[in-house]
């Protein structure tokens, strides 16, 4: 309970201001141009969430003097998320931190710490936060070359490392770029590294699979890409308020711990000072769990499967209407030439080099993408009703399967049975 001095309600006009904002963000115009999902119930962490501060300060690892912490929820967190990207056990180490430009200063900064004088290799395709974190660093850089679909050219780094055979490289690889949801083949880029006889020592592979990180794990063995710590990483991030849901910007970092940067324990925390925020967001670390907890593997896999075959069915319509649009294998981004700008504002369509993007991640609603696939189709100059069937009842998706109902623009809860309701 708040203490007796505390201010219980809010005055008149702070009320006002707070409806006011309330109602702003329900009349908010679908935003299904962002990566961000929506689908977990948070209700019931509401205690939780409202009780005052949850500080993770410091280490994950080490509980420290602050009581009002989650680190024991956090080390789960982790660790579930070292599981599907097969770190290895008894050598896993991360933490969440505020988001995944944190987490990417993070792993660069480690990547320095073990291999000083290294030179950063990344793509024109990485994220802004890569080249803003080793602005930041003050670390020198390449920008590779990439194919027409956003993958790094291979051949461009292999160059690139022979021009620098005197210095360690950290190489920065997507599992999931911004606009095509590109995956970079990090087995190719470790080949080529062996390749060029650059040995661990002083070499170091980051991944950034802010988005893509878990619904890729999730693959059948068969089919699933080169990108985690088992294929040659040595440092991953995945958001929390992507894929996962999570209702503020977080990110968490999977290091091996045997490489993880080393801090003495600080006298006024009791905690040694190993991240990037000394004080870190306890609420962001009890989210990460909870979705984690709530969904497990099957709730995971499932819901990634689902996203799929959401973007395959926005692809198909796409191309019933001859509209310019591309797909990527596993990917739940579509990218499409550019609509008009009214088209995109209403949508909240991001616009670069002619092309914009849909990103079904949890929680978009097909009445959002039926609207968007109407406007479209008319745009051509086709009846909107030849991009757009609604329909209360279920409706075959692109592969046979049946379960998609339309969703309510609201979050659908998700129980702590882990089953998800629509």
């Amino acid at each position: 309970m708040a203490p007796d001095s505390a201010v219980a309600v809010a005055d008149g006009s702070v009320a006002a201001r707070l409806a006011e904002l309330a109602a702003r963000l329900d009349a908010a115009a679908p935003a299904i141009g962002f990566p961000a999902g929506s689908d977990i119930d948070w209700r019931p962490l509401a205690d939780l969430f409202t009780r005052g501060l949850l500080n993770n300060l410091g280490d994950p690892d080490t509980d420290g003097l602050y009581p009002l912490h989650v680190k024991d929820l956090e080390r789960e967190a982790v660790d579930m998320l070292a599981d599907l990207f097969r770190a290895p056990v008894g050598d896993r180490w991360g933490y969440v931190a505020s988001g995944a430009t944190e987490a990417t200063i993070y792993g660069l900064e480690l990547a320095r710490r073990l291999h000083p004088g290294a030179v950063v290799l990344h793509s024109g395709a990485a994220h802004p936060a890569v080249p803003k974190a080793v602005r930041i660093l003050a670390m020198p850089s390449v920008v590779l070359r990439t194919d027409e679909h956003d993958v790094m050219d291979y051949s461009d780094l292999a160059d690139q490392v022979r021009l620098r055979r005197d210095r360690p490289v950290i190489v920065v690889a997507n599992a999931g770029t911004t606009w095509t949801e590109t995956v970079d083949d990090v087995r190719a880029i470790a080949k080529v590294l062996d390749d060029a006889a650059v040995p661990a020592g002083r070499r170091f592979i980051l991944v950034d699979a802010a988005l893509s990180g878990i619904p890729l794990a999730l693959l059948d063995p068969t089919v699933r890409p080169g990108f985690d710590l088992v294929d040659g990483a040595d440092c991953l991030l995945v958001s929390g308020h992507k894929f996962l849901s999570t209702p503020m910007p977080c990110a968490v970092v999977i290091v091996k711990a045997s490489t993880r940067a080393m801090a003495p324990t600080v006298s006024y925390t009791g905690s040694p000072d190993t991240t990037i925020a000394s004080s870190r967001s306890g609420h962001a670390a009890l989210a990460v769990w909870y979705a984690l907890s709530v969904l497990g593997r099957d709730g995971l896999a499932a819901r990634a499967e689902q996203c799929r075959d959401l973007a395959a069915y926005v692809h198909g319509r796409l191309e019933q209407i001859g509209w310019p649009a591309w797909r990527l294998p596993h990917a739940m981004t579509v990218t499409l030439a550019a609509p008009s700008e009214p088209i995109r504002a209403r949508w909240r369509l991001a616009r670069h080099a002619g092309r914009s993007h849909i990103v079904c991640v949890p929680g978009v609603p097909r009445s959002d993408l039926d609207g968007l696939l109407a406007a479209l189709a008319e745009a051509q100059g086709l009846p909107p009703t030849s991009a757009a069937e609604p329909d209360d009842t279920e409706s075959a998706s692109p592969n046979g399967r049946r379960g998609w109902m339309p969703r309510q623009r609201r979050r659908a809860a998700v129980t702590a049975t882990g089953g998800e309701g629509r």
